[in-house]
């Protein structure tokens, strides 16, 4: 049965006919304008960039565009639905660019199956562009796509799925640990999904200084007495867990759920046997791990989803535009680690939490100009921004008022 929000999504996409499109800054109304906008103007310009390859970020779009990049292999909860498929998901990434970093994106659908096709297929298009984002990669070949793109080009290479998803993850996590009075290197986790998001997650709580994860899949928890595939025997080294078990033996005790697994995967019972006060992140789309209700009713101090529907909305807006922003800007050579953390810590002092809004909501203009400056930043004293930023605060509010501009330009 068709619900009432997806009848609205159809009719507006079908009005619409696509969320984006193309406009051109100057003018083409002259013989003149066409001269310099084109041939034989244009000239002078290509000669510039063959000659001197950084006038490229000056001349053309390439400092302010990102390529949105997906096989279709594994969209939303959808699955495997092929590059058509993923089309609308992509063109809603980039409006999103737009919307909260004024980022001109570009959402780009291959007809690919394997890795290597699919890296072959973005190491061609990277000229065009100053960042790849990757999106809706199927586990684990989104793995080693985002590792061999992330070492072969010169441009950010950025897999929303985990890298957004994990920074946005800490933020919430950040905050719900503040108010519930604990720390994270003393506080327990279970991330219930080894895919994308989950290893993801687990990674990057272990950068921050967390000692006490266990992960889990299908089969139960990821163990180092596991047979395991490559890269779940990395998070069983990681983590240094021998014990096997499933998701009931997991969450005893446990101070924090991390889920990014199946809808009503937990049950009222596995809440109640957590530590008193626990954090619930139940981020599994559309349909969460357990409802916030149930959670609440069940013992949970601080539950967070990935819905609209709910409070706490724990979602992936609120760290990629500002992140990209900052790599854009400082025509930073890469991701890393020292960025993630430095764009989860804005996130979360954006605002004073509380148990009902842990992280501030997706459409916080506020978000964007500080992950942006963090990340710019991080990138210079990690040593992979090419450019640095003399002064921060003026910064941030140069990026605050080019969202602000672009935003009345729609």
């Amino acid at each position: 049965m068709i619900s009432e929000v997806d009848k609205r999504a159809l009719a507006l996409h079908k009005r619409l006919r696509g969320k984006i499109g193309i406009h051109v800054k100057g003018s083409l109304d002259s013989q003149d304008d066409l001269k310099l906008m084109y041939t034989p103007g244009v000239a002078a310009v290509s000669k510039r960039v063959a000659e001197d390859a950084d006038s490229v970020h000056d001349l053309t779009w390439k400092s302010n565009s990102v390529a949105v990049v997906s096989d279709g292999s594994r969209v939303l909860g959808l699955g495997d639905i092929g590059p058509l498929g993923a089309m609308p998901v992509m063109e809603g990434k980039a409006a999103l660019y737009n919307r909260f970093a004024a980022i001109d994106a570009v959402p780009i659908c291959t007809n690919t199956r394997t890795a290597a096709e699919l890296i072959s297929v973005v190491r061609a298009i990277s000229p065009s562009f100053g960042g790849i984002n990757l999106e809706d990669i199927d586990s684990p070949k989104c793995f080693e796509v985002d590792a061999t793109l992330a070492r072969s080009l010169d441009i950010p290479v950025f897999h929303d799925d985990q890298h957004g998803t994990a920074v946005v993850t800490l933020a919430a996590i950040h905050n719900s640990l503040l108010l519930t009075g604990r720390k994270l290197p003393e506080s327990s986790f279970v991330v219930n999904g080894a895919g994308a998001a989950g290893v993801a997650i687990t990674k990057l709580l272990l950068t921050a200084g967390a000692n006490h994860i266990v992960c889990l899949d299908s089969k139960g928890i990821i163990s180092q007495n596991r047979k395991l595939a490559p890269e779940k025997q990395k998070i069983a080294k990681l983590t240094g867990v021998h014990d096997t078990g499933t998701l009931d033996d997991a969450m005893k005790g446990a101070d924090v759920f991390i889920g990014v697994s199946a809808p009503n995967a937990v049950t009222g019972k596995q809440v109640r046997s957590m530590s008193p006060q626990p954090v619930i992140l139940a981020l599994a789309n559309p349909v969460p791990e357990i409802s916030p209700d149930k959670a609440l009713r069940s013992g949970a101090a601080i539950v967070g989803t990935g819905s609209s529907l709910y409070d706490n909305q724990v979602n992936n807006v609120s760290s990629f535009p500002g992140i990209m922003r900052g790599l854009l800007d400082t025509r930073a050579k890469r991701l890393n680690n020292e960025i993630k953390l430095a764009a989860a810590r804005a996130i979360a002092g954006c605002i004073t939490p509380s148990r009902r809004m842990i992280i501030p909501k997706p459409t916080d203009d506020r978000v964007c100009p500080a992950v942006a400056r963090a990340v710019a930043k991080a990138s210079a004293a990690s040593g992979v921004a090419r450019v640095r930023m003399r002064n921060l605060n003026e910064y941030e509010t140069a990026v605050r008022e080019r969202v602000r501009r672009n935003r009345q330009k729609v």
